[in-house]
C-alpha cells in the first residue's frame, strides 16, 4: 500500500515537473490569493501586539475617599506598587485636580467661586495589559480597597480598537471563505484539463476494472500538492512583505520611541496555511474527479 502510494506521488511530481510554465502559473495564482488573507490575519496580530506597548492606553481612576488619611493613602501605594497587573500609577491631589480641570475647561473663574474643593485625591493608573475584561477585573479589585471610594475605567479606547480588531477579522475570515471557494473551483478546472488528457487511459482503466479510487489517487496527489506548493509561495510573499515594510516600519517606530517591527508567521500559523492550502487543492481535485467519474458511469450504463 505505501508503495503504491509513493509511485502515485512521484508520477505527480514528475507531471508537475514536466509542465514547469504551467506550474510556476497556478502556483503563484494560489500563492498571491492564499497571501491576502493570510497577510491581513498578520497584520492584525501585529497591531493587536503592538497595542500593548502604545503609550495611549485605557486608564482607571481610583478616587479615595473625602476622610482618608496619609495612613490610607501609603497603604494603597504600596498595593499599587506591588500588584503584578499594574504598569504604572501617578497621584493627582484634590487641589491639582481642580487645577487641570479650571485650565482644560475654562472654568476658572467657577471654580475660584466655590467655597471648597469638591474634588477627592484621586491615583491615575495603567495597567499591563489593554484587555478590557482583565482591565475590569482589575478596576472592581482596586475599588474594594480601604480608603478608596469609586475606581473608573476608561475604556473606551480599548473597546473602539478591539472593536476594530474583531472587524478586520470577521473580514479576513469572509475574504478567506471566499478565496476558499475561489481556489476549489479554480483547482477543480485544473484538475478537469488534466482529466481530458488522460480521458483514453481511464476509459481504459475502468473498462478492464480499476476502482474510483484508484483512478481518483493520482489527481488527488496532484491537487494537493499544487495546494501545498501554492501555500509555500504564499509563505514566502509574506515573509518577503514583512521585511520590506519593515525597513519603512522600524523608522516609522524609532520616531515615536518604539522598536516595534513586523513579525511574520508563527510556527503553528505556517502549519495551518500549507495544511489549508493542501487541503482546498485536494478537495477541488476530489469534487473534479468524482464528477467526471459520475458522468462516465452514466454514459456508460
Amino acid at each position: 500500500m505505501m508503495g503504491r502510494h509513493w509511485r502515485t506521488l512521484s508520477g505527480a511530481l514528475r507531471r508537475l515537473a514536466s509542465t514547469p510554465l504551467a506550474t510556476l502559473v497556478t502556483v503563484s495564482v494560489i500563492g498571491i490569493a492564499l497571501s491576502l488573507p493570510a497577510g491581513l490575519y498578520l497584520l492584525l496580530a501585529n497591531l493587536g501586539q503592538a497595542s500593548n506597548g502604545l503609550e495611549v492606553q485605557p486608564q482607571i481612576s481610583l478616587f479615595l475617599k473625602p476622610d482618608a488619611g496619609k495612613d490610607a493613602q501609603r497603604q494603597i501605594e504600596k498595593q499599587l506598587r506591588s500588584h503584578a497587573a499594574i504598569k504604572t500609577f501617578r497621584f493627582v491631589g484634590r487641589d491639582q485636580a481642580l487645577k487641570e480641570l479650571s485650565a482644560g475647561n475654562g472654568l476658572g473663574d467657577l471654580a475660584a467661586g466655590l467655597p471648597n474643593n469638591p474634588l477627592p485625591d484621586a491615583y491615575i493608573i495603567t495597567a499591563r495589559e489593554n484587555d478590557v475584561a482583565q482591565m475590569d477585573k482589575l478596576r472592581l479589585e482596586v475599588s474594594q480597597w480601604q480608603g478608596v471610594e469609586t475606581a473608573e475605567l476608561d475604556s473606551a479606547w480599548a473597546k473602539r480598537l478591539n472593536a476594530m480588531l474583531d472587524l478586520g477579522l470577521q473580514l479576513t475570515f469572509i475574504l478567506a471563505a471566499l478565496l476558499a471557494f475561489g481556489l476549489i473551483a479554480g483547482m477543480g478546472n485544473i484538475i478537469r484539463l488534466q482529466i481530458l488528457t488522460r480521458q483514453d487511459e481511464i476509459e481504459v482503466s475502468k473498462l478492464i476494472g480499476a476502482t474510483d479510487r484508484f483512478i481518483r489517487l493520482p489527481f488527488l496527489y496532484h491537487g494537493a500538492l499544487q495546494g501545498l506548493l501554492g501555500g509555500l509561495a504564499a509563505w514566502a510573499i509574506i515573509a518577503v512583505s514583512a521585511q520590506l515594510l519593515n525597513l519603512n516600519v522600524s523608522r516609522l517606530a524609532t520616531l515615536y520611541g518604539s522598536a516595534f517591527q513586523l513579525e511574520g508567521l508563527a510556527l503553528g500559523d505556517a502549519a495551518a496555511l500549507l495544511g489549508s492550502s493542501a487541503f482546498l487543492g485536494w478537495i477541488g481535485a476530489y469534487l473534479a474527479v468524482s464528477h467526471f467519474l459520475r458522468h462516465f458511469r452514466i454514459s456508460h450504463h
